[in-house]
Protein backbone atom coordinates (compact mmCIF):
# COMPACT_ATOMS: atom_id res chain seq x y z
CA UNK A 1 0.00 0.00 0.00
CA UNK A 2 0.82 3.39 0.02
CA UNK A 3 1.97 5.86 3.06
CA UNK A 4 3.54 9.12 3.83
CA UNK A 5 6.16 8.52 5.76
CA UNK A 6 8.60 10.51 8.03
CA UNK A 7 11.65 9.49 8.01
CA UNK A 8 13.50 12.05 10.12
CA UNK A 9 13.86 15.60 10.82
CA UNK A 10 12.82 17.69 7.61
CA UNK A 11 12.51 13.93 5.62
CA UNK A 12 9.29 12.91 4.23
CA UNK A 13 8.32 10.61 1.46
CA UNK A 14 5.98 8.86 -0.62
CA UNK A 15 6.70 5.42 0.10
CA UNK A 16 5.17 1.45 -0.54
CA UNK A 17 4.89 -0.45 2.14
CA UNK A 18 3.23 -3.73 3.27
CA UNK A 19 -0.18 -3.54 4.17
CA UNK A 20 -1.11 -4.51 7.81
CA UNK A 21 -2.36 -7.12 9.19
CA UNK A 22 -4.87 -6.98 12.42
CA UNK A 23 -3.95 -8.53 15.19
CA UNK A 24 -6.10 -9.54 18.43
CA UNK A 25 -8.62 -6.40 19.30
CA UNK A 26 -7.33 -4.57 16.41
CA UNK A 27 -9.54 -3.41 12.98
CA UNK A 28 -8.02 -2.71 9.76
CA UNK A 29 -9.70 0.25 8.29
CA UNK A 30 -9.45 1.62 4.78
CA UNK A 31 -8.75 5.54 4.86
CA UNK A 32 -10.97 7.13 3.39
CA UNK A 33 -9.65 10.89 4.41
CA UNK A 34 -7.23 12.01 6.93
CA UNK A 35 -6.55 15.51 7.31
CA UNK A 36 -3.24 18.18 7.78
CA UNK A 37 -2.62 19.19 10.82
CA UNK A 38 -0.18 21.79 11.86
CA UNK A 39 1.12 18.96 13.89
CA UNK A 40 2.28 17.30 10.90
CA UNK A 41 4.27 19.97 9.76
CA UNK A 42 5.78 20.30 13.78
CA UNK A 43 6.76 17.09 13.81
CA UNK A 44 8.38 17.77 10.11
CA UNK A 45 10.66 20.06 11.41
CA UNK A 46 11.56 18.43 14.49
CA UNK A 47 9.61 20.71 16.60
CA UNK A 48 7.49 17.94 18.57
CA UNK A 49 9.16 14.59 19.67
CA UNK A 50 8.05 12.25 16.90
CA UNK A 51 9.37 8.17 16.81
CA UNK A 52 10.14 7.76 12.94
CA UNK A 53 10.26 6.12 10.63
CA UNK A 54 6.37 6.34 10.76
CA UNK A 55 3.98 6.77 9.11
CA UNK A 56 2.10 10.22 9.57
CA UNK A 57 -1.78 11.31 10.03
CA UNK A 58 -4.03 10.86 12.86
CA UNK A 59 -7.16 12.70 11.94
CA UNK A 60 -8.47 9.95 9.81
CA UNK A 61 -12.04 8.34 8.68
CA UNK A 62 -12.38 5.55 6.75
CA UNK A 63 -14.14 2.18 6.08
CA UNK A 64 -13.78 -0.90 8.42
CA UNK A 65 -11.75 -3.46 6.05
CA UNK A 66 -10.93 -6.54 8.78
CA UNK A 67 -11.13 -7.48 12.26
CA UNK A 68 -8.48 -9.59 14.00
CA UNK A 69 -9.24 -11.56 16.84
CA UNK A 70 -11.63 -11.10 19.54
CA UNK A 71 -12.93 -7.90 18.10
CA UNK A 72 -16.63 -7.52 18.87
CA UNK A 73 -18.28 -4.00 18.80
CA UNK A 74 -16.89 -3.84 14.86
CA UNK A 75 -17.36 -5.63 11.66
CA UNK A 76 -16.32 -4.78 8.04
CA UNK A 77 -18.10 -2.27 5.93
CA UNK A 78 -18.25 -0.22 9.50
CA UNK A 79 -18.05 3.49 9.13
CA UNK A 80 -15.14 4.60 11.87
CA UNK A 81 -13.21 7.35 12.91
CA UNK A 82 -10.13 6.98 15.14
CA UNK A 83 -9.13 8.40 18.59
CA UNK A 84 -5.44 8.39 18.02
CA UNK A 85 -4.16 9.04 21.63
CA UNK A 86 -3.93 5.61 23.34
CA UNK A 87 -3.19 5.27 27.27
CA UNK A 88 -1.90 2.45 28.95
CA UNK A 89 -4.08 2.42 31.31
CA UNK A 90 -2.14 1.50 34.74
CA UNK A 91 0.42 4.40 35.39
CA UNK A 92 -1.02 6.73 38.50
CA UNK A 93 -2.04 9.34 35.80
CA UNK A 94 -4.90 6.43 34.02
CA UNK A 95 -5.53 5.27 37.30
CA UNK A 96 -6.81 9.33 38.18
CA UNK A 97 -8.77 8.98 35.04
CA UNK A 98 -6.87 11.69 33.39
CA UNK A 99 -5.48 9.61 30.24
CA UNK A 100 -4.69 12.28 28.65
CA UNK A 101 -1.94 12.86 30.41
CA UNK A 102 -0.48 9.52 30.56
CA UNK A 103 2.90 9.02 31.42
CA UNK A 104 3.13 6.34 28.45
CA UNK A 105 0.75 7.82 25.98
CA UNK A 106 1.51 6.85 22.18
CA UNK A 107 -0.32 8.64 19.62
CA UNK A 108 -1.36 6.63 16.32
CA UNK A 109 0.52 9.10 13.59
CA UNK A 110 2.93 9.88 15.71
CA UNK A 111 4.36 7.19 17.45
CA UNK A 112 2.30 4.45 15.36
CA UNK A 113 1.56 3.86 11.59
CA UNK A 114 -1.54 6.98 11.03
CA UNK A 115 -3.71 7.18 8.28
CA UNK A 116 -1.59 8.92 5.23
CA UNK A 117 -2.34 5.69 3.71
CA UNK A 118 -4.31 3.28 2.13
CA UNK A 119 -4.91 1.42 5.76
CA UNK A 120 -4.21 1.66 8.69
CA UNK A 121 -4.07 -0.21 11.81
CA UNK A 122 -7.19 1.16 14.39
CA UNK A 123 -7.17 -1.14 18.19
CA UNK A 124 -11.18 -1.45 18.69
CA UNK A 125 -10.86 0.26 22.17
CA UNK A 126 -9.73 3.80 19.94
CA UNK A 127 -12.49 3.46 17.34
CA UNK A 128 -15.64 5.13 16.99
CA UNK A 129 -18.50 4.78 14.45
CA UNK A 130 -19.72 6.58 12.16
CA UNK A 131 -23.19 6.72 10.20
CA UNK A 132 -23.22 4.19 7.41
CA UNK A 133 -22.06 6.01 4.06
CA UNK A 134 -21.08 9.02 6.00
CA UNK A 135 -18.38 11.30 4.28
CA UNK A 136 -15.28 10.13 5.21
CA UNK A 137 -13.73 13.73 4.48
CA UNK A 138 -15.93 14.84 6.83
CA UNK A 139 -15.15 12.37 9.74
CA UNK A 140 -11.82 13.23 9.36
CA UNK A 141 -12.76 16.76 11.60
CA UNK A 142 -13.92 14.21 14.48
CA UNK A 143 -10.23 14.54 16.35
CA UNK A 144 -9.66 18.03 15.94
CA UNK A 145 -13.55 18.88 17.15
CA UNK A 146 -12.74 16.65 20.01
CA UNK A 147 -10.02 18.62 21.61
CA UNK A 148 -11.81 21.43 21.22
CA UNK A 149 -14.23 19.87 23.02
CA UNK A 150 -12.39 19.20 25.71
CA UNK A 151 -11.14 22.79 25.65
CA UNK A 152 -14.60 24.24 26.57
CA UNK A 153 -15.06 22.11 29.22
CA UNK A 154 -12.09 23.48 30.77
CA UNK A 155 -13.11 27.24 30.23
CA UNK A 156 -16.78 25.68 31.80
CA UNK A 157 -18.37 28.26 29.60
CA UNK A 158 -22.14 29.39 30.53
CA UNK A 159 -24.83 30.68 28.79
CA UNK A 160 -24.73 34.55 28.65
CA UNK A 161 -21.12 34.62 28.28
CA UNK A 162 -19.03 36.26 25.89
CA UNK A 163 -16.51 35.28 23.83
CA UNK A 164 -13.41 36.20 22.06
CA UNK A 165 -11.73 33.70 19.66
CA UNK A 166 -8.40 34.10 18.60
CA UNK A 167 -7.07 32.99 15.25
CA UNK A 168 -9.42 31.72 12.43
CA UNK A 169 -8.28 28.62 11.38
CA UNK A 170 -9.66 25.41 12.46
CA UNK A 171 -9.46 25.49 15.38
CA UNK A 172 -11.36 28.85 15.81
CA UNK A 173 -13.96 27.94 13.85
CA UNK A 174 -14.62 25.13 15.65
CA UNK A 175 -14.99 27.18 18.76
CA UNK A 176 -17.03 29.66 17.16
CA UNK A 177 -19.45 27.22 16.88
CA UNK A 178 -18.97 25.18 19.99
CA UNK A 179 -19.49 28.85 21.81
CA UNK A 180 -22.38 28.98 19.72
CA UNK A 181 -24.05 25.90 20.89
CA UNK A 182 -23.04 26.46 24.80
CA UNK A 183 -25.15 30.10 24.83
CA UNK A 184 -22.46 32.52 24.71
CA UNK A 185 -24.33 35.97 23.50
CA UNK A 186 -21.24 37.39 21.75
CA UNK A 187 -18.45 36.05 19.87
CA UNK A 188 -15.75 38.39 18.44
CA UNK A 189 -13.61 36.51 16.07
CA UNK A 190 -10.25 38.20 15.25
CA UNK A 191 -8.47 37.27 12.66
CA UNK A 192 -6.29 38.80 9.63
CA UNK A 193 -8.42 37.24 6.57
CA UNK A 194 -11.19 38.40 5.27
CA UNK A 195 -12.59 35.06 4.27
CA UNK A 196 -12.29 33.58 7.46
CA UNK A 197 -14.05 36.52 9.26
CA UNK A 198 -17.03 36.12 6.69
CA UNK A 199 -17.31 32.35 7.30
CA UNK A 200 -16.94 33.15 11.32
CA UNK A 201 -20.02 34.91 10.89
CA UNK A 202 -21.72 32.41 8.96
CA UNK A 203 -21.02 29.98 11.72
CA UNK A 204 -22.22 31.65 14.50
CA UNK A 205 -19.20 34.75 15.33
CA UNK A 206 -21.58 37.79 16.28
CA UNK A 207 -18.91 40.13 15.67
CA UNK A 208 -15.52 39.97 13.17
CA UNK A 209 -12.40 41.89 14.42
CA UNK A 210 -9.23 42.28 11.53
CA UNK A 211 -6.15 42.58 13.95
CA UNK A 212 -3.84 44.23 10.85
CA UNK A 213 -5.73 47.08 10.60
CA UNK A 214 -3.65 49.01 13.33
CA UNK A 215 -2.00 48.65 16.52
CA UNK A 216 -1.94 45.98 19.36
CA UNK A 217 -3.56 48.78 21.30
CA UNK A 218 -5.96 49.38 18.87
CA UNK A 219 -6.99 45.79 18.67
CA UNK A 220 -7.64 46.10 22.32
CA UNK A 221 -9.05 49.20 22.20
CA UNK A 222 -11.52 47.49 19.53
CA UNK A 223 -12.57 44.61 21.36
CA UNK A 224 -13.46 46.61 24.37
CA UNK A 225 -15.70 48.79 22.80
CA UNK A 226 -17.42 45.32 21.01
CA UNK A 227 -17.64 44.18 24.50
CA UNK A 228 -16.92 46.83 27.12
CA UNK A 229 -14.42 45.50 30.08
CA UNK A 230 -13.48 42.39 28.25
CA UNK A 231 -14.54 39.26 27.08
CA UNK A 232 -15.52 36.44 29.92
CA UNK A 233 -13.86 34.05 27.64
CA UNK A 234 -10.14 34.30 26.10
CA UNK A 235 -9.64 31.14 23.93
CA UNK A 236 -5.75 31.54 21.94
CA UNK A 237 -6.84 29.12 18.97
CA UNK A 238 -3.57 30.71 16.73
CA UNK A 239 -0.86 29.11 18.36
CA UNK A 240 0.96 31.98 18.12
CA UNK A 241 3.37 34.23 20.42
CA UNK A 242 1.57 37.69 20.02
CA UNK A 243 -1.65 36.48 20.47
CA UNK A 244 -0.90 34.38 23.66
CA UNK A 245 0.70 37.56 24.66
CA UNK A 246 -2.70 39.52 23.80
CA UNK A 247 -5.17 37.42 25.27
CA UNK A 248 -5.05 38.58 29.23
CA UNK A 249 -5.54 41.88 27.61
CA UNK A 250 -8.69 41.16 26.19
CA UNK A 251 -10.18 38.92 29.18
CA UNK A 252 -12.63 40.81 31.75
CA UNK A 253 -11.75 41.11 35.27
CA UNK A 254 -12.53 37.74 36.48
CA UNK A 255 -11.84 36.53 33.44
CA UNK A 256 -10.81 33.27 31.67
CA UNK A 257 -7.81 32.81 28.82
CA UNK A 258 -7.84 29.18 27.40
CA UNK A 259 -4.96 28.33 25.16
CA UNK A 260 -5.84 25.86 22.72
CA UNK A 261 -3.12 26.67 20.26
CA UNK A 262 0.13 25.09 19.82
CA UNK A 263 3.39 26.92 20.01
CA UNK A 264 6.61 25.13 19.22
CA UNK A 265 8.09 23.17 21.93
CA UNK A 266 10.27 26.04 23.96
CA UNK A 267 9.05 29.15 22.66
CA UNK A 268 8.26 31.70 25.31
CA UNK A 269 6.44 34.78 25.54
CA UNK A 270 5.46 37.58 28.07
CA UNK A 271 2.58 38.28 30.49
CA UNK A 272 2.51 40.67 33.18
CA UNK A 273 1.62 38.54 36.56
CA UNK A 274 0.30 41.87 38.59
CA UNK A 275 -2.18 42.22 35.85
CA UNK A 276 -3.27 38.50 35.94
CA UNK A 277 -3.26 38.78 39.58
CA UNK A 278 -5.29 42.04 40.50
CA UNK A 279 -7.69 41.46 37.92
CA UNK A 280 -7.74 37.25 38.58
CA UNK A 281 -7.86 36.63 34.92
CA UNK A 282 -7.50 32.62 35.19
CA UNK A 283 -5.04 30.94 32.83
CA UNK A 284 -6.07 27.79 31.37
CA UNK A 285 -4.44 25.08 29.26
CA UNK A 286 -6.00 22.00 27.42
CA UNK A 287 -4.35 19.15 25.45
CA UNK A 288 -5.77 16.78 23.16
CA UNK A 289 -9.15 14.99 23.60
CA UNK A 290 -9.67 12.93 26.87
CA UNK A 291 -13.11 10.87 26.43
CA UNK A 292 -14.59 13.50 23.86
CA UNK A 293 -14.01 11.75 20.70
CA UNK A 294 -17.40 10.17 20.88
CA UNK A 295 -19.14 13.40 21.78
CA UNK A 296 -17.28 15.15 18.59
CA UNK A 297 -18.05 12.46 16.31
CA UNK A 298 -22.18 12.77 17.48
CA UNK A 299 -22.24 16.30 16.80
CA UNK A 300 -20.53 16.04 13.20
CA UNK A 301 -22.79 13.26 12.55
CA UNK A 302 -25.63 14.98 13.92
CA UNK A 303 -25.05 18.38 11.35
CA UNK A 304 -24.89 20.19 14.91
CA UNK A 305 -21.13 21.30 14.05
CA UNK A 306 -20.31 22.39 10.34
CA UNK A 307 -17.15 21.23 8.64
CA UNK A 308 -18.12 21.07 5.08
CA UNK A 309 -17.53 24.85 4.80
CA UNK A 310 -14.08 23.83 6.67
CA UNK A 311 -12.90 21.91 3.95
CA UNK A 312 -10.32 23.90 1.55
CA UNK A 313 -9.32 21.02 -1.00
CA UNK A 314 -9.22 17.68 -1.32
CA UNK A 315 -5.63 16.21 -2.22
CA UNK A 316 -4.03 12.92 -2.68
CA UNK A 317 -0.33 11.52 -1.33
CA UNK A 318 1.63 13.46 -3.31
CA UNK A 319 0.02 16.75 -3.15
CA UNK A 320 0.01 15.81 0.49
CA UNK A 321 3.47 15.12 0.78
CA UNK A 322 3.71 18.67 -0.71
CA UNK A 323 1.72 20.25 1.82
CA UNK A 324 3.09 18.81 4.37
CA UNK A 325 6.75 19.86 3.64
CA UNK A 326 4.97 23.68 3.22
CA UNK A 327 3.47 26.26 5.21
CA UNK A 328 -0.24 26.16 4.93
CA UNK A 329 -1.60 28.88 1.85
CA UNK A 330 -2.91 31.65 2.92
CA UNK A 331 -6.82 31.19 3.46
CA UNK A 332 -6.46 27.81 3.49
CA UNK A 333 -8.61 26.30 6.56
CA UNK A 334 -8.01 22.21 6.04
CA UNK A 335 -6.61 20.14 3.18
CA UNK A 336 -7.70 16.47 3.68
CA UNK A 337 -5.80 13.47 1.53
CA UNK A 338 -7.97 11.63 0.12
CA UNK A 339 -6.45 7.79 -0.93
Amino acid sequence: MRAIRLEGVGRLALREVETPVPGAGELLVRVGACGICGTDRHLLRGEFPAAPPVTLGHEFAGTVEAVGPGVAAFAPGMTVTGDPNIACGRCPECHRGRVHLCRNLRAIGIHRDGGFADYVLLPEGQAHRLPDGFDPVHGAFTEPLACCIHGMDIAAIRPGETVVVLGGGLIGLLVVQLARLAGATRIVLVTRSAEKRVLAERLGATETVDPATGSVEDLVAGVHGLLPGGADLVVEAAGVRDTVEQAPRLAARGGRVLLLGVLPQGEKVEIEPFDLLFREVRFLTSFVNPFTHARAAALIASGAIHVKPLVSRRIGFEEGVAAISNKAPGGEIRAIVVP
